[in-house]
């Protein structure tokens, strides 16, 4: 588990970035070129909830177990006709990980999280544009929770 000086980011990105990840054993994410200075917040302990587009749910939770360091190496698929290579990197751990039938969806949990109430009820979806955001440690418990319930069921 984090220490109690560790955040939860919400990493906003699609299934095939998520599948990519899974393909590399939830040991590396990386964030977005134009992400560098909130890569440098960072820091080892803090965790990264999957929040994968055109489904709208969440897949899982890694770890960060190390520093942030740069690498050009293409491993995620980004967007067609627009590839980033995500450099801005950290080594990481899964802390929960879900198939795709188990995924929690995020209609499911979106009354009951506190960053989504920023926006109208009718656009809750905006609360997820962007690659990353901080989220509070009540709503972290709250999606752990739920990934987790999720990942018993599936056992």
């Amino acid at each position: 588990m984090a220490d109690d000086a560790s955040r939860t980011w919400i990493l906003t990105g699609s299934p095939d970035n998520f599948e990519a990840t899974r393909a590399h054993g939830f040991s590396v994410i990386g964030m977005k070129e134009r992400r560098r200075l909130q890569a440098q917040d960072m820091h080892p302990g803090d965790r990264i909830v999957f929040y994968l587009t055109k489904v709208g749910a969440f897949g899982g939770a890694v770890i960060l177990t190390g520093g942030l360091y740069e690498d050009r190496e293409p491993i995620w698929p980004g967007k067609p006709g627009n590839p980033d290579p995500y450099p801005w990197r950290f080594p990481c751990r899964p802390e929960v990980v879900l198939d795709e039938e188990h995924w929690v969806p995020a209609e499911d949990v979106k009354d009951q999280l506190e960053h989504i109430r920023k926006w109208p009820a009718e656009h809750w979806k905006l609360a997820f544009q962007g690659q990353l955001r901080i989220v509070s440690d009540a709503d972290a418990e709250i999606l752990l929770d739920r990934m987790h319930a999720a990942a018993g069921a599936a056992a």
